[in-house]
């Protein structure tokens, strides 16, 4: 999928986006996402790409699939624009591709920014007064827009209009300016986050899963072709195992065995078997189960510091020298998730699984 550099400049009236500080409209850094073809043999540097461009070819996810595939076939049947589509859960599971994907099949454009970069009111004014018809705008990580920017978006997802103030004081007055019909696709990690006007207003709402082992070795696999490697099947699973359910990280670690390929055999063009997977990733120090280096010096300081816990995350981060938010937000999630790691109310403590992949006894043991 073409990705087209924009500085998005919108040439707004100063009296229709006046007040609060709205005129001119700032350029705003986004990006436009063009749907047309891909050739590579005119453009060789895209093909290493990995984002499927269609819903057919996005592995995963059958329901969310379903669910879209359906509102999309409507909605191309009626000529509309697709309802607003909200999309949450852990990152790394594809929001951005989903909306990316969304785009294609509906054969329009899809401006894609985030949250953090719509600081001020004009800049979400001059990303809605460019958008074409039943274009897909992308915010990601929309749970963190303040509230000016959210307030703008009330009325444009609603009726399709933006209501601007113009002037100061007792001469201010409201002036409504239409807006085509778009399509907001919104991400977040966060969705409790989220205002309730600002959720509501998503006609569809979607979770997004952890993948399971046969889609995450379709995932490597076909990552692997498009990579232009030869890779066995008890390797595409090996890597499958230890990327934590998340097509992003299956990806990466991917890429660190083309590496470890690349050198081994010369032109990275070799066999790739189980055996070259599990060099490459112990050298990155990512364990069979997916746990890295920070996952096992957490398991580790509590096995060995505190005989498996209960001990407060305070205490754990100083012994890590690590911030307790990371901890709790980064290292945390993952062995819960796992069930090497439970929360108690006097602390964090080690689990009998957990115990039994570090190599050490039960509780009961000797």
């Amino acid at each position: 999928m073409a990705i087209i550099s924009s500085g998005g400049k919108a040439s707004a009236d100063p009296s229709s986006a006046g007040g609060a500080g709205l005129s001119p409209v700032a350029p705003v850094s986004a990006r436009l996402v063009d749907p047309a073809p891909l050739d590579a043999a005119d453009h060789p540097e895209r093909v290493d790409g990995l984002r499927p461009r269609r819903l057919d070819d996005y592995i995963g996810q059958k329901d969310l699939k379903q669910v879209l595939g359906i509102a999309i076939e409507a909605t191309r049947s009626r000529n509309e624009a697709l309802d607003h589509v909200l999309l949450y859960g852990p990152p790394g599971l594809g929001k951005t591709t989903m909306a990316l994907v969304l785009a294609e099949e509906l054969g329009v454009r899809c401006r894609i920014t985030s949250a953090p970069a719509l600081e001020r009111p004009r800049d979400i004014v001059g990303l809605l007064v460019n958008l074409q018809p039943r274009d897909v705008l992308f915010i990601d990580e929309i749970h963190r827009l303040n509230r000016v920017a959210e307030e703008i978006l009330y009325p444009a997802m609603e009726d399709f209009r933006l209501d601007l103030t113009v002037g100061q004081g007792t001469t201010a007055r409201t002036r409504s300016v239409p807006l085509v019909p778009f399509t907001l696709v919104g991400a977040t990690t966060k969705a409790g986050s989220l205002s309730s006007p600002l959720r509501d207003r998503f006609g569809l709402i979607q979770r997004l899963e952890f993948y399971d082992l046969v889609d995450l070795q379709a995932i490597v696999e076909r990552a692997a072709v498009l990579l232009g490697l030869d890779l066995r099947r008890e390797a595409a699973l090996e890597v499958a195992r230890r990327c934590r359910g998340t097509p992003r990280i299956a990806n990466r670690l991917l890429r660190r065995v083309r590496d470890v390929a690349w050198v081994r055999g010369g032109d990275g063009h070799g066999c790739i078997d189980g055996a070259l997977v599990e060099e490459a990733l112990q050298l990155h120090r990512v364990d069979g189960r997916g746990l890295d280096a920070s996952d096992r010096r957490l398991l580790h300081l509590l096995l060995e510091q505190y005989g498996g816990g209960p001990v407060g995350l305070e205490t754990l981060a100083a012994g890590l020298g690590e911030d307790a938010a990371t901890l709790e937000t980064v290292v945390e999630p993952f062995l819960l998730q796992m069930g090497f790691l439970q929360r108690t109310p006097r602390g964090r403590m080690v689990t009998e699984a957990g115990r039994a992949h570090m190599g050490w006894p039960g509780e009961s043991g000797p």
